[in-house]
């Protein structure tokens, strides 16, 4: 894919926070980094405990690194478990710097996988602090926040990973979540691609996609499959 073809030309410098996902470093977005800077957006990558720490901490944590960002112009990228950081950290007054926000692979509206495993006996702990405070949470807080920041989701579709040893995880899925459970209700955009969970993290097509929707407030629908 024609990435400068599809992009539009930015005009003014604007910074991309990533936030990555469970069990992982900030590190893990590296190819994304690169890809967004060559685009002409400066990055930074957020890093957090993503197992010791709950969801509300960790979204108080984002907010005071958003904070201590010098830029005019804000944009969030997460994967996973790092979108529901972001979601958190929107409903708490967000900085009003902020203007766009990605989710990859992230289960808005809950999570069959983590469900199960968190019925099993020491499961709790490897799932961590955040993991557990999201799926304690009530139907209506699974919404995408009324803020003036736009939320775009992506979903995948590549049954690769997780799935295949947490039994009954309903199809479309992307190996870990499903399409339902990442369609978050309120979103400005959602699009699914054929990409498997941890794939996104190192998938032009999905570069394409973020650019698309952090410079335009939409994802490129014609390029979706």
């Amino acid at each position: 894919m024609n990435r400068s073809a599809q992009v539009p030309h930015r005009t003014a410098a604007a910074t991309v926070i990533l936030v990555h996902g469970l069990w992982t470093p900030a590190a893990i977005f590296m190819l994304h980094s690169h890809w967004l800077r060559r685009d002409g957006y400066r990055t930074l990558r957020f890093g957090y405990p993503s197992v010791r720490a709950g969801l509300a901490q960790n979204a108080q944590r984002l907010k005071r690194f958003i904070a201590s960002v010098e830029a005019d112009e804000i944009h969030l990228v997460g994967h996973s478990l790092g979108g529901l950081i972001i979601l958190d950290m929107l409903r708490q007054a967000p900085d009003p710097r902020l203007r766009r926000a990605v989710l990859l692979g992230t289960p808005c509206v809950g999570s069959h996988c983590a469900q199960r495993l968190a019925g099993v006996t020491g499961m709790p702990a490897l799932l961590g602090r955040s993991i557990i405070e999201w799926l304690s949470r009530a139907p209506q807080d699974m919404a995408a926040p009324q803020t003036a920041v736009a939320v775009g989701v992506l979903a995948g579709t590549r049954s690769a990973g997780l799935g295949r040893i947490v039994p009954g995880l309903p199809r479309p899925n992307d190996g870990v979540v499903t399409v339902a459970e990442a369609r978050l209700p309120g979103a400005a955009d959602f699009i699914v691609l054929p990409v498997a969970h941890s794939e996104m993290l190192a998938s032009r097509r999905c570069a394409a996609q973020i650019a698309a929707f952090l410079g335009t407030g939409s994802f490129l629908h014609h390029a979706q499959t």
